[in-house]
């Protein structure tokens, strides 16, 4: 890996950082609590109660993306960046933003 495609790694990183920021911010806000001086039905507070534990569901998922971005940016620089753990191959960079936690390519993560 050459270093113009490290410094495009480390752009769509930052990128991926930033777009969930966004997406915790609004799952946070999906997550509230439902007040019970709401003046809803029974089944429309039942729905929202489901809704808000999906959303709490994907604010866990993107915080855990989060930890796992923040984490990988600095390591961009290290001479084994990319590289699968087992087969030493190139983790393609999709895979790397998608699961940033992952030291491993597809196939080897079976």
């Amino acid at each position: 890996m050459n270093d113009e495609q490290r410094e495009e790694i480390r752009r769509l990183i930052e990128a991926e950082i930033h777009k969930t920021e966004q997406a915790v911010a609004d799952y946070e806000e999906l997550s509230k609590p439902i007040g019970p001086e709401n003046a809803i039905g029974r089944v429309s507070r039942m729905d929202a109660i489901h809704n808000k534990s999906v959303s709490e569901a994907a604010l866990r998922e993107a915080r855990s993306k989060l930890s796992g971005l923040r984490a990988m940016l600095p390591k961009v620089g290290e001479p084994g960046f990319g590289l699968c753990a087992r087969c030493k191959q190139p983790i393609p960079v999709k895979r790397i933003l998608l699961v940033p936690h992952s030291a491993y390519c597809v196939h080897c993560a079976r």
